[in-house]
């Protein structure tokens, strides 16, 4: 298992073949660093899967931004969106509404998400599955591989170790958000993030 980023890299630079990816993505500005730094290695094919996102016009938004990033980059890299089911994310998270960022509220967000990753990774024989959320500074990447790792055992798909802020792949996300003139967002997606960041702003 592996279980840090150097390691990651190595194990990357070693492989001899080019393993079949199923990445989580939450919106196409983080992404963007991960699916330029990752298709050097892999095939990768991107889901879209993220119920938490409010409000319905938001989703679409950022599910059509990333449709449009993936196919200004140039390359064969086909996305699979999920159906909208923001009821799911609401069941996830039930009594924990009040509680913050970074909290058990996000760590339920997190797993609802690479959950639903892996068991489609396992229904269409991808060799791994993996997400994008650890490149934003606001998730906590011990929480998101431990769910991975997690998932792997439950399902039988291996999980790729991910820790996409390294290396400053968060600068560069935002550098790639300019160059190509993605739409990013101020808040996380949630309808509760949204409304701290409203009060933030008033």
């Amino acid at each position: 298992m592996i279980c840090n980023y150097n390691d990651f890299k190595n194990w990357l630079n070693h492989l001899d073949y080019r393993p079949k990816l199923l990445l989580h993505a939450c919106c196409a500005p983080c992404s963007s660093h991960c699916i330029l730094f990752l298709k050097k290695y892999m095939d990768i094919t991107i889901f879209f899967s993220n119920d938490n996102i409010y409000p319905k016009e938001e989703y679409f938004n950022r599910l059509n931004e990333m449709n449009r990033f993936v196919q200004e980059i140039g390359d064969d890299i086909k996305v699979i969106s999920s159906d909208y089911n923001p009821d799911d994310y609401y069941n996830s998270v039930k009594g924990l509404e009040h509680m913050g960022e970074k909290s058990i509220r996000c760590y339920n967000c997190y797993r609802l998400r690479l959950e639903k990753t892996c068991k489609l990774a396992k229904k269409m024989n991808f060799d791994y599955f993996s997400t994008t959320l650890s490149i934003s500074p606001y998730k906590l990447e011990k929480w998101i591989n431990e769910i991975g790792f997690e998932l792997e055992e439950k399902y039988g798909v291996s999980y790729l170790y991910s820790n996409f802020k390294k290396d400053n792949g968060y600068l560069h996300s935002i550098e790639l958000s300019k160059e190509y003139g993605l739409y990013r967002q101020d808040y996380c997606g949630c309808i509760f993030s949204f409304e701290e960041r409203k009060k933030l702003n008033d």
